[in-house]
């Protein structure tokens, strides 16, 4: 289990009440940050604590495994510089029994904050350049003493989140804007959401370069799901939704697999397999043979949609 600290004052009431962490992926000057790398390490049943107001006065339990996503709706104007594509992390909240200000005990906490990508500043006040801190089980143990929190029941049961569930309300929500979006008309619009579910020109536009599952070699069309690198609820154009080259057609299993992170691909071929998959999970979804020959070059195109999932969809 890992612990996180998060400084989310402009967000907090959004967080909180729709139970999730968000952050960019990249700073506003397109450099990576730590505090946003965090994010895509948190993993199910991890804790958080959550500092708003100079005060933390909620605790929660991650429920879910990162997802790519666009910024919240509910941000509103809060943000404007951030970029619309980031990080979703699923949280279960709950009020601490006794909130209190951490810069009134920092003398007891300042000895335990990471030395690196700290929430907190020497004085006690917020790093203002923190989002998301990963913090030691000492740290933790702290806060829960001053907060009056059981840690283990921030971290016993809680309702999993699966990330179908989270990416569907996403997507439904885009499609909705879609179909009301007067610029576009009917045809265009039906075919971006036929996209969606790896349907219509979309899949015609992907079977012009692919005939068969890269991993399983699985060549009958009917049992192939024509599934987008990168990802149709992140796609900035209409255009990129009906890349074909933003396409690959995938047996159903690692359509999945490859869908949520835990697996990509290299643009020689080779496969990429996260560290979250054990070796019976490997074995089972047959990807021996892909890691040990690879699956075959991608064209250039391909490529650049390739590098996009290892960096940004891909949980390593």
């Amino acid at each position: 289990m890992n612990y996180y600290w998060v400084n989310h004052n402009q967000t907090a009431r959004q967080e909180l009440e729709g139970g999730y962490l968000w952050s960019p992926k990249l700073e506003s000057n397109g450099s990576r940050s730590q505090f946003y790398e965090f994010m895509r390490e948190a993993r199910p049943g991890d804790s958080v604590v959550s500092y708003a107001g100079q005060l933390i006065s909620n605790v929660g339990v991650v429920a879910g495994f990162p997802v790519s996503a666009p910024k919240p709706e509910e941000f509103g104007n809060i943000g404007s510089y951030w970029s619309n594509e980031g990080w979703y992390v699923p949280v279960s909240w709950s009020e601490v029994p006794r909130p209190f200000r951490p810069k009134l005990h920092i003398e007891q906490i300042r000895p335990l904050l990471p030395e690196r990508y700290s929430p907190l500043q020497e004085s006690g006040n917020g790093n203002q350049k923190a989002y998301l801190s990963k913090i030691n089980s000492a740290l933790m143990n702290r806060l829960a003493t001053l907060g009056q929190f059981a840690l283990a029941d921030s971290a016993g049961s809680y309702e999993a989140v699966e990330p179908e569930d989270i990416t569907r309300a996403i997507e439904d929500q885009i499609e909705h804007k879609i179909g009301e979006d007067e610029s576009m008309d009917q045809t265009e619009k039906e075919a971006l959401i036929k996209a969606r579910r790896g349907q219509g020109k979309f899949r015609r536009n992907v079977e012009k370069i692919e005939n068969a599952c890269r991993v399983t070699g699985l060549a009958d069309a009917r049992l192939l799901v024509a599934s987008h690198i990168k990802p149709w609820r992140v796609c900035e154009t209409a255009a990129e939704r009906l890349d074909g080259a933003n396409g690959l057609l995938l047996s159903p299993q690692i359509d999945k697999v490859f869908d949520i992170g835990l697996i990509s691909f290299k643009g020689e071929g080779e496969i990429v397999v996260s560290e979250t998959l054990s070796k019976q999970t490997i074995t089972s979804l047959g990807l021996l043979p892909a890691l040990r020959d690879g699956v075959g070059r991608f064209s250039g195109r391909q490529c650049e949609y390739l590098d996009y999932h290892l960096k940004s969809v891909f949980l390593g």
